[in-house]
């Protein structure tokens, strides 16, 4: 039977794993929204606007490994470029579907809803290209050959891809075919060349510490990087957007790395040693702690995706797995003791007390459980959680480089319905959560009971932090009665609280993991209860916007 355009970029997304097409329906969009409605092998996940549909497949692809997006030409799309922009800088693998107006439309250069009126049709789809690493506007005949070329560079690149379907076009025969995508592997020489040079500088170090970074997750190579640290028994750290890259529960795991901001053990140590082996390590303001980290390339390592730096050396044309599952059987084997990680240690507040950072991060940390997935805003939220010691199995997601606020909420959603079997908890502030709220309604509607914790402290108070004048109005936000919004969305029969004291966010807790269902906990502090992070990062200015 002849398949549609539609068809078959469906039925190759269905290869790759996609179960799931995040999206919002609109008339140009119809044949890609009833393509996927009336496929038995995928489901629908209507969301409330597109914007937190890009943010919900960004969270599901953190679990999943790629993501599917569908929106309407022009309004849709535009609304959704926020999140694909996320994605991109995160390096997050999304298949961007947009409905098109007719061929003939645009042929006939009409002036048709969606459009800027001016008879022009390919603005849009200039407008992505600094947030894709690969587009088209996919026709009967070149569907195969381009569908095929953007997977490829997806996958390559574990960045979005833009595929546009003109509507009348969407629903043709597939007509063209496509020659098989040349796969990048390895050239064996500079393979061979690059791990002998590092297993040389691990070898001859009287220090070695290994820094995984967020490119071995983002590239599927958790487990082959994890082999790495087992076959050298060479102690670990991260760095922020890299926590939880590899099992903080692991022996060999000192701790986060955070420049010269936070854990200063951790940082003598690093610095210190005279090989550092980083997998797909990047230094941004977060991950360096405000550019403090003080890494000397001549005595460091970085296996990127597709090169490889030791010292000043660049190897080209060479594979992470390849470079990681060489390692793994050629690296010495050098025992390293590095500090032991320490966690956040136990909540501090008696029953009745205010909530302050010091009890509320711990009982966090207290709170967490084996394969948990922790989904933390950014902002105070992930900073006073990224140095809790996160148990066997779990993950914590944050988007550390891109920022977006409004981000955690829906990709909490993402990653539920990415691992439906596994406890999803999601920390949010409250100007963050303001801006994409609405998201809450859809666990409930697929059957999702995550925990969600609101932090209620008066404004931004990142912003507060880092700007000029703390009170200045900006940073102030309507009050909401953030315990009543489950309701208020349709959850129903879900635990909701507001607590206020130390005694309250125990018991709130407690009953939270009991209910059954999903839960919804408001926790209010004071305006300007930050975290030892968030206080070091607001004292950093001067390096931070160097």
């Amino acid at each position: 039977m002849e398949q549609t355009v539609i068809e078959y970029v469906l039925s190759r997304l269905k290869d790759l794993g996609v179960k799931d097409v995040f999206g919002v329906p609109g008339d140009y969009a119809f044949p890609i929204n009833d393509a996927v409605c009336n496929d038995k092998e995928l489901r629908w996940i209507g969301n409330c606007n597109e914007l937190n549909a890009a943010y919900a497949a960004d969270g599901y692809a953190r679990i999943h490994g790629l993501a599917a997006l569908s929106t309407a030409y022009g309004v849709g799309e535009l609304s959704a470029i926020n999140g694909i922009a996320g994605a991109y800088a995160e390096h997050l693998p999304i298949f961007h579907l947009v409905g098109m107006p007719a061929s003939r439309v645009q042929a006939a250069h009409r002036l048709v809803h969606h459009t800027l009126g001016n008879g022009e049709f390919d603005l849009f789809y200039k407008m992505t290209e600094p947030v894709v690493c690969a587009r088209a506007i996919m026709t009967p005949d070149n569907c195969v050959a381009e569908t095929e070329r953007l997977i490829a560079a997806a996958f390559y690149h574990r960045r979005p891809v833009y595929m546009a379907f003109p509507g009348d076009y969407a629903d043709m025969p597939v007509v063209g075919q496509a020659e098989a995508v040349v796969v990048a592997t390895s050239e064996v020489g500079t393979l061979a060349a690059a791990v002998e040079a590092i297993c040389h500088a691990v070898s001859v170090s009287k220090r070695a510490c290994i820094l995984p970074g967020i490119m071995a997750t983002r590239f599927g190579l958790r487990d082959q990087a994890a082999a790495v640290v087992e076959a050298s028994g060479l102690p670990f750290a991260t760095m922020f957007m890299d926590k939880c890259v590899l099992n903080e529960a692991h022996p060999s795991y000192i701790g986060i790395y955070n420049g010269e901001l936070m854990n200063e053990q951790v940082r003598a140590f690093v610095e210190g040693s005279d090989c550092l082996l980083a997998i797909g390590m990047m230094l941004t303001d977060f991950n360096s702690g405000s550019f403090t980290a003080n890494i000397d390339p001549a005595a460091s390592i970085n296996i990127m995706p597709h090169r490889v730096r030791v010292g000043t050396a660049i190897y080209h044309n060479i594979e992470m797995k390849d470079v990681l599952v060489m390692l793994a059987e050629k690296l010495p084997r050098k025992y390293g003791l590095g500090p032991r990680v320490e966690g956040l240690g136990e909540p501090v507040g008696g029953e009745d007390d205010k909530i302050t950072v010091d009890y509320l991060y711990p009982r966090w940390e207290q709170m967490l459980k084996a394969d948990d997935i922790l989904v933390a805003e950014t902002g105070t939220c992930s900073m006073g959680l990224g140095f809790a010691k996160m148990p066997n199995g779990s993950l914590f997601l944050n988007q550390s480089l891109w920022g977006s606020i409004g981000w955690a909420t829906p990709a909490a959603l993402g990653a539920a319905l990415a691992a439906p079997d596994r406890r999803t908890i999601l920390i949010t502030g409250e100007g963050s959560h303001q801006f994409t709220a609405q998201e809450i309604s859809q666990f409930h509607r697929y059957g999702l009971k995550p925990i969600i914790f609101v932090l209620s402290n008066d404004g931004y108070l990142i912003e507060r932090l880092l700007c000029r004048d703390p009170d200045i109005y900006y940073n102030d936000l309507a009050q909401w009665h953030y315990k009543d919004l489950p309701e208020v969305l349709g959850c129903d029969g879900w635990f909701s609280a507001r607590v206020t004291t130390c005694g309250e966010l125990d018991e709130a807790i407690r009953k939270a993991e009991a209910c059954g269902s999903g839960a919804y906990i408001e926790v209010v502090t004071d305006k300007y209860e930050a975290s030892e992070l968030a206080q070091r990062l607001a004292d950093s200015i001067a390096t931070l916007y160097k």
